[in-house]
């Protein structure tokens, strides 16, 4: 078994109230019956999440919808399930979604996973979207540090040149200065 799905399963096998439906959900190989989950109504939220991690890991677009919004979930641990699972989708619309979250000023608190899921995908969105979002949680007594830390490793993993003004920025930071270094040493020389 799969160390994310591993993690899903034990994560959700308290909060299943249906024990006999979860194991079905692990089980089942028709992708019909777990697209069919995610559309139903009334199910709870982690019949939806094992059918759409299930399905987009592999690669049944129709789990798109289902993982962005388990990626903008409060709970961390769903949000990582949910990259895991849209890295492996390889949906076309994943980068624009994780940039759109990644970016949204008023849920920066869940944008972690977003701008981890960015750096992963290697996309054209990505390196405006962490320079955005890095831009913005420069501020002094920015509560969301840990945001701006993963923009950075995530700006410095990609190697862009267009990151080295925002990480410049960066290096005062008492938070994100030996990061900013780290990744600006992995840029090319302008």
């Amino acid at each position: 078994m799969d160390e994310e799905l591993r993690s899903l399963t034990d994560r959700l096998r308290d909060e299943a109230e249906e024990p006999a439906v979860y194991r079905w959900l692990l089980a089942t190989d028709d992708d019909e019956e777990l697209a069919r989950v995610l559309i139903e109504p009334a199910r709870p939220l982690w019949a939806r999440e094992i059918a759409a991690f299930r399905l987009g890991c592999r690669g049944d677009r129709r789990a798109f919808e289902a993982l962005v919004l388990l990626l903008n979930h409060r709970d961390p641990e769903r949000c990582v399930s949910a990259a895991h699972a849209l890295l492996l989708l390889d949906d076309p619309r994943t980068p624009r979604a994780a940039a759109a979250l990644a970016t949204n000023a008023l849920r920066t608190a869940y944008a972690m996973h977003p701008v981890r899921l960015l750096t992963a995908l290697r996309a054209p969105e990505s390196v405006p979207a962490l320079v955005s979002t890095l831009r913005r949680l420069l501020t002094p007594e920015e509560p969301h540090w840990r945001v701006a830390l993963a923009c950075v490793e995530g700006l410095g993993s990609l190697g862009d040149g267009e990151a080295r003004p925002v990480l410049e920025a960066a290096l005062p930071h008492p938070r994100l200065g030996r990061a900013a270094a780290e990744a600006l040493s992995r840029l090319p020389t302008p």
